[in-house]
C-alpha cells in the first residue's frame, strides 16, 4: 500500500498534507486578523475538491498508523526534496518523531518542514537535534512581523515591511518555485514570502 502525495502547482517536489481545520496554532491564528494563517490558502482553490478533502483525512489515519514510517520510508528514498505540510501542520510529538525517523531513513532526500509549533518544537531541540537533511522553518505568526527567536531557521510573510533576508522569488516566477530550493537551503536563516 503506497500514501498519496501531493504535488502542487507552485512547487516542483512531493508534498505531505493534512487538514488545516485541524491545526493546533494554526486554527486559533485563522481568528486573528494579521496573522499569517488569516488568509490560509489551505482554504483556497483546488483545496476544497472533494478528493482533496478526503486525502488530506486519509493521510491524518496514515500518519497515526504503525506503517508510516516504514510506508513514506520507502516512497520518499528515491527522491531529492520533500516537502512537509503544504496544508496543515505537526499535530503532535509522535508524529514530529515519526518524521525525524524518516528523514534518517532517507539520508539522501532533503526534507523541509515549515511549522508553527513552536512549544513542540522547542520541547524536541531541548534534548535532541534534527537530521542534517531535515530542515525545519519556524514561521513567523503576524504578517510584517520579526523572525520567530531562538531557533536557526525561520520565516517571516511580508507585505508593507521590506523582506527580512532572502525574498522568495516565486512572485517574479510566476508564482512558482521552478528550480528554487531555498527553502531547504541552510545558507538562508530567514525567507521572507510575499503575502499572497
Amino acid at each position: 500500500m503506497l500514501i498519496k502525495l501531493n504535488k502542487t502547482s507552485k512547487m516542483n517536489c512531493f508534498s505531505f498534507s493534512l487538514d488545516a481545520n485541524l491545526c493546533n496554532i494554526g486554527s486559533k491564528l485563522r481568528k486573528i486578523e494579521n496573522s499569517t494563517c488569516s488568509k490560509c490558502y489551505a482554504f483556497k482553490g483546488n483545496y476544497h475538491y472533494p478528493s482533496v478533502k478526503k486525502n488530506r483525512q486519509t493521510n491524518l489515519k496514515h500518519l497515526n498508523s504503525s506503517y508510516f514510517v516504514f510506508v513514506m520510508s520507502y516512497q520518499l528514498k528515491d527522491l531529492r526534496y520533500f516537502r512537509w505540510f503544504d496544508s496543515g501542520d505537526i499535530p503532535s510529538m509522535k508524529a514530529l518523531l515519526k518524521i525525524v525517523k524518516i528523514a534518517k531513513n532517507t539520508p539522501s532526500t532533503k526534507h523541509w518542514l515549515p511549522t508553527r509549533e513552536f512549544g513542540l518544537i522547542k520541547k524536541y531541540l531541548k534534548y535532541r537535534s534534527f537530521p542534517q537533511n531535515l530542515l525545519v522553518r519556524l514561521s513567523a505568526p503576524m504578517i510584517d512581523g520579526t523572525p520567530p527567536a531562538g531557533f536557526d531557521f525561520t520565516s517571516t510573510v511580508h507585505n508593507k515591511s521590506k523582506a527580512i533576508g532572502f525574498e522568495c522569488l516565486a512572485p517574479k516566477q510566476k508564482n512558482n518555485c521552478l528550480d528554487c530550493r531555498s527553502c531547504w537551503s541552510r545558507k538562508y536563516k530567514n525567507i521572507s514570502y510575499r503575502e499572497h
